[in-house]
């Protein structure tokens, strides 16, 4: 008979939701401009010709020119709205498997948060917001060094991405970035 092991992991999380300054149409547009849905034909043909690693990456950078990529989107607003309610949501899951990859040769459990979940929503006074869990306040829970450096890595990438989107990154967030350089 084997015994079991159980583990039980309390931590932190930051969540953000920063203010896009600009329409859910115009953001959600601009959000899946910059972070484009993953190119499963060229994944398919990857695995298919069996290509090397070095070849994974390089597809990766292209299909991710911000560093993420899409894996998943569904527009529960729409959904919602069955139910009545008024609301605009649209959530995603957006990453990058070569960076994943970094953290899973450590601990595939990594993957209870990879590829991140963000969402696109309107609040109730109608302002649209971005909203996603900092990165490392999720990666440090796993107690090794690497993976909790790649966590700080995505804080930095996540910055970046609000830059590219036009959204003034809040001070806490772009310091929390600044120190993981």
């Amino acid at each position: 008979m084997s015994t079991q092991n159980f583990v039980a992991t309390s931590h932190e999380v930051v969540r953000w939701s920063i203010d896009t300054g600009t329409s859910f149409d115009d953001f959600r547009a601009r959000y899946e401009a910059a972070v484009p849905a993953l190119d499963l034909d060229r994944m398919a043909q990857l695995r298919a010709d069996r290509a090397s690693w070095d070849t994974v990456l390089a597809a990766a950078a292209e299909n991710a020119p911000h560093g993420f990529m899409r894996f998943w989107s569904a527009d529960v607003g729409a959904t919602m709205r069955l139910a009545g309610n008024p609301g605009l949501c649209a959530t995603y899951l957006m990453g990058n498997h070569t960076i994943a990859e970094r953290m899973y040769r450590h601990d595939p459990g990594v993957m209870l948060y990879a590829p991140l979940r963000t969402t696109i929503h309107q609040d109730r006074q109608g302002t649209t917001l971005f909203s996603i869990d900092q990165p490392s306040t999720h990666f440090s829970s796993f107690d090794v060094p690497d993976i909790a450096a790649v966590g700080e890595e995505l804080d930095h990438k996540v910055v970046d991405l609000l830059k590219v989107l036009g959204v003034i990154v809040p001070p806490a967030l772009s310091a929390a970035a600044a120190h993981a350089r």
